[in-house]
């Protein structure tokens, strides 16, 4: 009885102890809150991403070719296999805003100093290719050529002889053509050609000016009677420079005759030929002083009208002159 009533009264200390230590001890504590409460929650399951979602109209799979032609790439034709177009072409612009802005009187003026600087001016030119004497025998010469107009369409002028100081002129002639560039450094030239001396006779000229690579010059002339006589000139120059003012020039020219011509003392085929050398000092471009030599031969019966009439088959002469442009 005695160990009954200790242990009794052990359990007693040991609940005024807790109760004492607990805040809340002799309160009535309600349940927690739950959350969720009043909210109709369905079970759980696997969560699906897409829920909520229409998903009628999506494919089961996406295809990313869908709708295209997979086969094999076509190769693009080559320029040349396309067909050529006819269409015709679209019409010219004739409106300009600058017309509106700055008035049509203005724009006009504008263009035409744009069209002159550009090549629709009009221009002047003439050269002295060679003006020389011979001191030995007194013997002279000339070239001179003169054109006016633009880079297509210019009025030619050419003209050339030669004579002695005691006999006075033996050749001379004058050119008057019209000049029209073919090509870029080619032009063509036709128009008459009237010979003063040895006697009075006038042709009809076809001739081609052009400028070869590496600045080679030459010029091939046609010419036909009004008696219907056919001749025939090649001309040929080049100009090696020596230094930025010193310029070695050779020189050739080739006459031809169809026939023999007995008053112009030509015979046919190769007439005579003439080769030049000359240095000139160009003081200014357009002013250059020059000393040369120039050799001249006759052929087949332009030989043997010189010979008839007492004159040398061939000449070689020392010159000196000038070459001048303006």
């Amino acid at each position: 009885m005695i160990r009954a009533a200790l242990i009794v009264g052990a359990l007693t200390a040991t609940a005024t102890v807790a109760a004492a230590q607990d805040p809340h001890a002799g309160h009535h504590m309600p349940p927690p809150a739950d959350p969720h409460a009043g909210h109709d929650m369905p079970a759980p399951g696997p969560q699906d991403p897409h829920a909520g979602h229409d998903m009628s109209a999506a494919p089961a799979s996406a295809d990313p070719h869908a709708g295209r032609d997979t086969g094999p790439p076509a190769a693009a034709p080559a320029a040349a296999q396309l067909p050529v177009g006819q269409a015709p072409a679209p019409a010219p612009i004739t409106d300009s805003l600058a017309d509106r802005v700055f008035g049509a009187a203005a724009m006009d003026r504008a263009r035409d100093v744009l069209a002159h600087e550009h090549g629709g001016d009009r221009a002047s030119k003439l050269q002295a290719d060679l003006l020389e004497w011979a001191p030995a025998g007194g013997a002279y010469g000339w070239e001179v050529e003169g054109w006016w107009g633009g880079d297509i369409d210019r009025l030619a002028f050419k003209t050339e002889g030669e004579g002695q100081k005691s006999e006075g002129v033996e050749a001379a002639e004058v050119q008057l053509l019209y000049s029209r560039a073919l090509a870029r450094y080619t032009d063509v030239q036709a128009g008459l050609r009237y010979d003063i001396e040895p006697r009075s006779r006038a042709y009809a000229v076809l001739a081609v000016d052009t400028l070869f690579p590496y600045w080679f010059e030459a010029e091939g002339s046609l010419f036909v009677s009004d008696k219907g006589d056919l001749l025939a000139r090649v001309e040929g120059a080049y100009d090696l420079r020596l230094t930025q003012r010193l310029i070695l020039q050779p020189r050739a020219e080739l006459d031809f005759a169809a026939q023999d011509i007995p008053e112009a003392g030509a015979g046919s085929g190769l007439s005579t030929a003439e080769l030049g050398l000359r240095l000139r000092y160009e003081i200014r471009r357009e002013f250059a002083p020059y000393i040369g030599v120039s050799y001249e031969r006759a052929y087949g019966g332009t030989a043997d009208f010189r010979r008839a009439d007492g004159e040398d088959r061939e000449t070689t002469r020392f010159v000196v002159g000038l070459r001048a442009w303006f």
